[in-house]
């Protein structure tokens, strides 16, 4: 579009001054041969008027076209034939004037329009060919065929530059029109590019705020699985202690809540550094399950046998730690409600996705009537769902009352980076 705009800005300043150059070219040339083409003394005053009235139409045509668009016009109709009135006369004085009658040519689409367009040019070949077959008017037959013929061919060329010129108007006018078109749906392209980032903005700040929301409750879940667990070992034994008048007995317990408080402290100690459980800061999870189920048979008295079936792999720390958080959770469970004498944790490699399973003998329960979280228990079978599903994963829970009850948690195999 600027391009555009400095071409309308050069054919705007030859309209106004390009004749006058054309003039000036004329008149030094038609001096230098007034002797030669035999100018008479009424011929030479003629044609100093005549060129001072080019002068001041020039002028008074630059002066009101300034400012003004470049089309068609009763004013500029009426300046080009003035003009072209002009030229015809000077030429009949002296053939070398033609060079501003030739003006004519150029830029006559912006001056005229239609038929007018067309008798324009045809009057500006007239002068110009007559000023070709030795000056006018034509003298004798000779002279008057050579005029007839460059007439013809200035009218032919008219006809097909004129042709070629009309072409290039109109895919000017394509382009013109794709251009404006294309800056239209650029606009639109960019409004929509300004909402979609928006939109995008939108989005982050919700994904942020469910992210937060979401390690928010990782994060209880996490206090939960360590600290309170700890806490609630450390409470039974420490009631053990109380209830027992064996002293013997009461320093065992003791000894185990010391033992469940420096533990508590680890995992606490550890949560603060990257919530990662200590059980496996130093072993794998099969071996971590084990030395899990050994400790809580020991603390609650209660059988616990550990199982792995499958080819071991190494996996990732978030499905590992994942895996332990679900089976102490299970294990919490079992002996805070379950009654039981017998408990089993089977670990098991399937191809693409490993099981967890925690089964047990215990009096079982309805699971229409247990509670999402309440004041005491912590988060129970929704906090293993949580954390199943946070990687890709499910958990299954089967319970009857009297018949005990088995929690199985399926997971994608993700190995170790």
């Amino acid at each position: 579009m600027t391009d555009l705009a400095g071409v309308e800005q050069r054919w705007a300043a030859y309209n106004r001054w390009g004749p006058c150059g054309m003039l000036a070219a004329g008149t030094v040339l038609s001096a230098a041969t007034v002797d030669l083409v035999g100018m008479s003394t009424a011929e030479r005053y003629a044609a100093v008027a005549l060129v001072a009235a080019a002068v001041v139409l020039q002028l008074g045509w630059a002066w009101w076209s300034r400012g003004r668009p470049p089309a068609p016009s009763v004013p500029s109709t009426g300046y080009y034939f003035v003009r072209w009135a002009l030229g015809f006369a000077l030429s009949w004085c002296n053939p070398f004037f033609a060079f501003y009658g030739a003006a004519g040519y150029v830029g006559a689409e912006r001056l005229l329009r239609g038929r007018t367009l067309k008798l324009g040019l045809l009057a500006t070949a007239v002068t110009v060919a007559g000023s070709q077959a030795t000056g006018m008017p034509p003298r004798g037959v000779l002279h008057w065929t050579l005029f007839g013929g460059l007439l013809c061919v200035h009218v032919v060329l008219i006809t097909v530059f004129g042709r070629l010129a009309a072409r290039e108007e109109e895919r000017t006018r394509i382009q013109t029109a794709t251009i404006s078109e294309l800056e239209r749906t650029n606009a639109a392209l960019q409004q929509a590019l300004d909402e979609n980032a928006a939109l995008h903005a939108q989005l982050l700040v919700q994904a942020r705020e469910a992210g937060v929301a979401d390690e928010r409750r990782r994060l209880a879940a996490e206090i939960h699985d360590t600290i309170a667990q700890g806490l609630t070992g450390i409470i039974a034994q420490l009631q053990a202690v109380a209830n027992t008048p064996d002293p013997a007995l009461a320093r065992q317990h003791a000894a185990r809540a010391t033992d469940l408080a420096r533990h508590s402290l680890g995992e606490a100690r550890r949560s603060v550094h990257n919530l990662a459980p200590v059980a496996l800061a130093h072993d794998g999870l099969p071996e971590a399950l084990e030395k899990t189920a050994a400790e809580w048979a020991e603390r609650t008295g209660v059988h616990a046998r550990f199982t792995v079936t499958g080819t071991v792999e190494q996996l990732h720390d978030e499905v590992a730690a994942t895996l332990l958080r679900i089976a102490q959770e299970a294990l919490s469970n079992t002996a805070r409600h379950a009654h039981a004498t017998r408990v089993g944790v089977t670990l098991s490699f399937m191809g693409d996705e490993v099981s967890l399973d925690i089964r047990d003998d215990g009096r079982g329960f309805d699971r229409s009537a247990v509670r999402e979280r309440t004041s005491t228990g912590g988060f129970g079978l929704p906090g293993m769902c949580a954390r199943a599903e946070r990687i890709a994963g499910s958990l299954t829970v089967e319970s009857e009352p009297g018949h005990g009850t088995a929690v199985s948690a399926r997971v994608p195999l993700v190995r170790h980076d």
